[in-house]
């Protein structure tokens, strides 16, 4: 008799090998995560998925590679044994497409795709699906006997008529999908693999925990500041963003002036939106890092260590990561998530395995937009696509929090190319932000009388020397150089910020 199939082998901490990770256990275990990852969408789809992703395993060929070649049983003798290694992703997916015909195309897709990335829907898959090697993996497979548990499919009837936001929300809902799939593989896996690691997971406080902090703090910063008129306009700024997030989930805009203190207010707006909706995260997004480790730093001494930053600077930065928030980052199953554009948007149209995992965890949450206006304009349709989706669709409410709100509203030209597909029902959060700007007024701005007479930089520095304080902005790193260079003559104390600078040395105003 065959032994019982197994999905994977390790060692503990002292080399001796632990008991194996039975097959059963783990499809069992995938499907049943996949299909809490995915019940707003496509619980049954997952838990097909997970049951059916390594499906494979079960021929005779992979268990001979997984107990004789990865030395757990080196002398192991399996029925009908092959050497060498044993792809087993594709079983299930041709399992699929002989069950539910073109319809089971969504689940071999994403099943095919689980270690390797999602293939192009066309060109890829068929080519995968019609050789002689993936049929013959189904028929060894399917001639081990596994459980016919695993093999039913009950009364699932696929409909892709019902797909979240019909044939323009395919794309995100596959993806979506292969999100719930791909984190529940690696969740369960972990698990067995590393222990260890698996309990360090989701050792996080609740959203309610942080919006108590978020309170206290807030709190002080209220009750010191001074009464000036701008700190009247912040404590009232922020009152009314905790007052609308008893409205109904769905697309806002946060529209205050630089200086009105839309960053904390917009937290306060997600964490008590959260709280009344049942909320799962805010997502706090940003374009650029040397604003998102400024805005990071903010809200982590208000949250500790809640905060993950996920970003190109925090992953090359050991000391901007704990071992917690590397985890995070593999999946975006924190409270608080602090990242920037490019990872948020890319995320959503990625196809590789690491880039979609955290997918599912956008379902329920808030996302906060800082700097709406700085999105890319070249790639505005389809993220202002993906947004409508989130919200209609996947439970998200989307915040464009910015001083100068973008025209993303719906558009139509006579060249019909040039149309835009916005945003709709945008609700403001603020009663009056005209009356807003009109009270944090703060520049005066003064012209040249003559728009075509250049100003050398001695003269410039000359005239920068007369202020205590004073903040020049020019075009070109170069000329910021040659600039600062002159203000040695007036102030050595003068600063010289540049992008070629690292984070740390720009917060540190060092040249």
């Amino acid at each position: 008799m065959n032994p019982s199939a197994i999905a994977h082998a390790a060692r503990d901490a002292e080399g001796a090998w632990r008991d194996p990770h039975d097959l059963v256990e783990h499809l069992s275990g995938v499907g049943a995560l996949a299909t809490g990852f995915a019940e707003r969408y496509g619980p049954d789809w997952a838990r097909l998925a997970g049951r059916w992703h390594d499906l494979g395993k079960y021929r005779p060929r992979f268990q001979h590679y997984i107990r004789q070649a990865s030395g757990f049983e080196a002398d192991a003798h399996i029925k009908g044994e092959v050497g060498g290694k044993a792809p087993h992703s594709t079983a299930g997916a041709m399992l699929a497409t002989e069950r539910f015909g073109n319809a089971g195309r969504v689940l071999a897709y994403i099943i095919a795709g689980h270690h390797a990335g999602l293939a192009d829907w066309f060109g890829g898959l068929e080519v995968r699906l019609a050789s002689t090697d993936s049929r013959a993996e189904l028929a060894e497979s399917l001639a081990a006997n596994p459980p016919a548990a695993l093999l039913d499919t009950g009364d699932f009837k696929p409909d892709l008529r019902t797909i979240p936001g019909g044939k323009n929300g395919f794309a995100l809902w596959v993806r979506m999908l292969f999100s719930a799939l791909v984190d529940a593989d690696f969740l369960d896996t972990e698990r067995y693999m590393e222990p260890d690691k698996f309990a360090r997971r989701n050792q996080w406080p609740t959203l309610s925990e942080l919006a108590t902090r978020f309170d206290a703090h807030m709190a002080k910063v209220v009750t010191s500041a001074a009464p000036t008129l701008v700190n009247t306009l912040r404590a009232d700024i922020l009152r009314q963003c905790r007052e609308k997030a008893t409205l109904a989930p769905g697309l806002f805009s946060l529209t205050v002036p630089t200086g009105g203190g839309k960053t904390l207010s917009g937290m306060a707006f997600g964490l008590e939106h959260a709280r009344i909706h049942g909320k799962c995260r805010v997502i706090h997004v940003i374009p650029y890092t040397s604003i998102i480790e400024q805005t990071a730093d903010t809200f982590r001494s208000i949250f500790g260590e809640a905060v993950i930053e996920h970003h190109s600077n925090a992953e090359s930065d050991p000391e901007r990561e704990n071992h917690a928030s590397r985890l995070a980052c593999e999946n975006w199953d924190a409270p608080i998530i602090v990242t920037t554009n490019v990872q948020f948007f890319e995320s959503l149209f990625a196809a590789r395995t690491s880039r979609c995992r955290k997918l599912h965890n956008l379902v329920d949450s808030i996302v906060i937009l800082d700097e709406a206006q700085l999105l890319p304009p070249e790639f505005l349709q389809p993220m202002l696509d993906a947004l409508n989706l989130l919200t209609q669709h996947y439970g998200v409410s989307v915040v464009l929090s910015t001083a100068t709100q973008p025209a993303l509203s719906t558009r139509e030209y006579f060249d019909a190319s040039k149309n835009l597909r916005g945003l709709e029902n945008v609700r403001e959060l603020m009663d009056d932000p005209d009356a807003l700007y009109a009270a944090l007024e703060r520049v005066r701005v003064r012209l040249p009388p003559n728009w075509h007479a250049s100003t050398d930089w001695p003269t410039l520095a000359g005239d920068l020397a007369e202020y205590d304080s004073a903040l020049a902005i020019v075009n070109t790193r170069k000329d910021a150089h040659a600039l600062w260079e002159q203000m040695q003559k007036y102030d050595q104390g003068t600063l010289h910020l540049s992008a070629l600078m690292c984070g740390a040395h720009q917060f540190a105003g060092h040249c």
